[in-house]
């Protein structure tokens, strides 16, 4: 069986995806891909991620996450691969996977906790937004809330939550 490949003879997918990252039939309608390796500035990153998350497109606001995670500096690794976990417990979530869910909300939120303003080992400021005026203290909040109401909600068959409804704010209010 031929499998699909991407410019570089990568394999990759070529069928369609819905926004929550899900493969579709080929010849359906899919939404837009988001591209892999994109360089994009912390604050670009925030922005677009955000933007995606809002759009009720968790899966594809990951991709965006884990772009800076691989292209950033080293140091700051943790910090985009715990938001990318946010990012997918919430697609998860909202394909009706309660214990994904929950495992990698928390799992991001235990993550998070490491860059919190006012933290001694903090490698960000130590008091105010967190880098990038990230409101990491409404974030750790807000997947601990959601990963336990995922996970009361049950395991694999739960009814699955919205995305979009549920996206979290990366800045805080508005």
């Amino acid at each position: 069986m031929e499998r699909d490949r991407d410019g570089e003879g990568r394999a990759r997918s070529a069928r369609p995806r819905d926004g929550l990252g899900r493969p579709l039939p080929y010849g359906a309608e899919g939404v837009e891909r988001q591209p892999e390796g994109v360089v994009r500035s912390p604050d670009d990153t925030v922005r677009e991620a955000q933007r995606l998350l809002d759009a009720g497109m968790p899966f594809h606001a990951h991709e965006v996450f884990e772009d800076a995670w691989k292209s950033g500096p080293a140091e700051e690794a943790g910090l985009w691969r715990a938001l990318a976990q946010l990012a997918v417990g919430l697609t998860h979530a909202a394909r009706g996977n309660a214990t994904g869910g929950a495992r990698l909300l928390l799992r991001g939120a235990q993550g998070l906790e490491e860059w919190r303003p006012g933290r001694a080992a903090a490698p960000g400021p130590g008091s105010g937004p967190g880098p990038y005026g990230l409101d990491l203290v409404g974030l750790v909040g807000w997947a601990r809330e959601l990963g336990g109401r995922v996970a009361a909600g049950g395991g694999a068959g739960a009814a699955p939550v919205d995305a979009g409804a549920e996206a979290p704010r990366l800045r805080g209010v508005g």
